[in-house]
């Protein structure tokens, strides 16, 4: 099984696709027999439009919203949890002055994303915005999001590394710090951090593992991709860790010092280059008339 990250790993930059090498290697691995699995911190209906054109199986698992729902490409629920009303609530306040806070919610069309300031997202994330806009829902205040009864699968908010270092500190000593997992995803670069709430004990290390299990899979018969901390879990689990270069600088950094491996960068197609060298993928490449062997360029 492999695991592999979307952001900065499949896929390069905002605005970029899989590239064709990508895609190649990954349909390839399947051929082969080998179950190809996305992690994502994205909501399965923003994922979908980088993963479909791929061309993977219908039954490709995708971990979406960094854990708390799991589906195949063809939408068949597998894992689902959600965050209470009551602690999704008490969110609102604790993290309106650190920026705007946005809800998802595991339903389709507008009100999907719930916030209470699409203006002053749109300074912070505009192509995320953009891209999301026909799903987004502003509700002032945005506790009244929750006035239905209805429990979101996921929250977050975004802002400066700092700003956002500090709002992570503060849901560490809050009162609801026991109800809550809090991951990061961290662009010094951009001078950009996602934090995404989810309910407790959720990561895609725990939906990986999970999933492993229900495919009679040990960590050893893993490999996990990814470039950033909300990859972190999934990381630790699987039997072989691999962070792309172009990855949060401290998290390629923590690589090394444990001994995992660095690929190259998602814009040299370090996903591929990694799966072209698998045992399996080799052995599919090397078959006597195998059309990939003159398909997969080699770097």
């Amino acid at each position: 099984m492999i695991a592999v990250d979307i952001d900065g790993t499949l896929v390069p930059s905002p605005g970029t696709g899989v590239s064709p090498r990508t895609g190649r290697a990954l349909r390839e691995a399947e051929g082969a027999g080998i179950e190809i699995v996305i992690a994502t911190g994205r909501r399965q209906a923003y994922a979908l439009p980088l993963i479909v054109p791929v061309g993977l199986k219908p039954e490709t698992v995708f971990i979406t919203s960094n854990g708390t729902v799991t589906r195949t490409i063809s939408g068949r629920r597998i894992d689902r949890f959600l965050l209470p009303v009551e602690t999704a609530r008490a969110l609102c306040p604790m993290l309106r002055p650190f920026g705007t806070s946005v809800f998802t919610f595991d339903r389709e069309g507008p009100g999907e994303l719930v916030l209470e300031s699409l203006e002053a997202l749109h300074a912070r994330v505009s192509l995320w915005v953009e891209a999301n806009r026909t799903s987004i829902l502003e509700v002032r205040p945005l506790e009244r999001a929750f006035d239905q009864g209805e429990a979101p699968v996921q929250g977050m908010v975004c802002g400066g590394v700092e700003e956002m270092r500090r709002a992570e500190h503060c849901l560490a000593e809050s009162a609801i710090a026991s109800d809550i997992e809090v991951h990061r995803t961290e662009y010094p670069s951009r001078d950009l951090t996602i934090l995404d709430i989810l309910p407790p004990g959720c990561s895609k290390g725990s939906a990986l593992r999970r999933l492993a299990r229900q495919r009679g899979l040990a960590p050893e018969e893993i490999v996990a991709i990814g470039d950033n901390w909300n990859d972190l879990e999934m990381l630790e689990f699987a039997g072989r860790a691999v962070v792309v270069a172009n990855g949060a600088p401290d998290l390629v950094d923590l690589a090394r010092r444990r001994g995992w491996e660095i690929a190259a960068a998602s814009d040299e197609d370090g996903v591929a280059q990694v799966i072209e060298n698998l045992p399996e993928s080799q052995a599919r490449l090397a078959a006597p008339g195998s059309p990939a062997s003159t398909q997969i360029p080699r770097q």
